[in-house]
This record gives C-alpha cells, structure tokens and sequence, in this order.
C-alpha cells in the first residue's frame, strides 16, 4: 500500500520536526555544559554568566515542549474534525503564483468569526477561526485562535476574548 501525498508531507514535516528539535537538543546541551563550567571558576563574572546562561536552555526547553504540545493537539482536532466531515477545506482563490487573494479570504473570514462569537465554547469554531486568521495573513492572531481551540479541546477553561 502506498501512501498518498498528504500522507508523506506530514511524515517529511514530522522528520524535518523531529530532527530540527533534536539538533536544538545538543545546541541547549552544550551551552548548559558551557555554563556549569563558567559557574565552576568560582569568579563572580563567570558565576553570573554561567547562571544566565542556565536560564537560557531551561526557557527554550520550555518554549519548545509547548510549542510540541500544541502541535500534538492540533492534528488531533483536524483527525476528529476530518472523521466527521468538518475539516477546513481550503477552497479560496489563488493568483497565478498561489497566493491566496486576501479579498476573498477576508470575506471568508466573517462567518467563521461570528460562529465563535455565537459559541465561544466550541474548540471547532476556533479551530476554523485560526485557518481563517491564517488565510487572511494574520499569523499571530491565527496562533492565538489555536492556542485558544486547543485549550478548550482539552477541557481546561473557557474561551478568551476574540484575538
């Protein structure tokens, strides 16, 4: 059995991923090596930069667990959304180059808009906010709209304001 292209974007992303986050791994191990070393000299200087550069790694590591459960999350609610049918269909005009025209995913963007405002407690109605943010170009907006339909996915506290 084959796999079809779909298929092996998302293993070659999962590896690109995976192998990126590995490569951070060794890079946050050996600043920490770096900063136990400069913490053992025993001199003030080196001391406060061995301890800075402690704090450096665990907020990285930090930045990227989140980021990595997030993503978990996300492709578990596009499963159960494309089980039932409901996945996002990116159906919007494209130039000749494939960009999206900003015009129609705009416009697209109203409905997705008001369902959250109707529901605000329907991870599903985020979830197709954030592909719509996303479309329309606002990226920060779009990841706040996921954070937010992750977070009410997992049943752990009610919807924010919109972003």
């Amino acid at each position: 059995m084959t796999d079809g292209p779909a298929a092996r974007r998302r293993r070659t992303g999962l590896l690109a991923a995976v192998g990126l986050t590995a490569l951070l791994a060794i890079y946050v191990w050996l600043v920490a090596l770096r900063a136990v070393q400069l913490i053992g000299t025993g001199q003030t200087v080196g001391v406060v930069l061995g301890v800075a550069l402690l704090v450096a790694p665990l907020l990285v590591l930090a930045l990227i667990t989140r980021e990595w459960l997030l993503a978990i999350d996300v492709q578990r609610m596009a499963d159960e959304l494309a089980a039932t049918g409901d996945l996002p269909v990116d159906d919007l005009p494209r130039s000749p180059s494939g960009r999206i025209d900003r015009a129609a995913a705009r416009a697209a963007f109203a409905p997705h808009r008001e369902q959250v405002e109707a529901d605000p407690g329907d991870w599903r109605g985020w979830y197709r906010l954030a592909f719509a943010y996303d479309a329309a170009g606002d990226r920060s907006r779009a990841r706040a709209a996921l954070r937010t339909a992750s977070r009410l996915h997992r049943g752990k506290g009610a919807a924010a304001d919109l972003p």
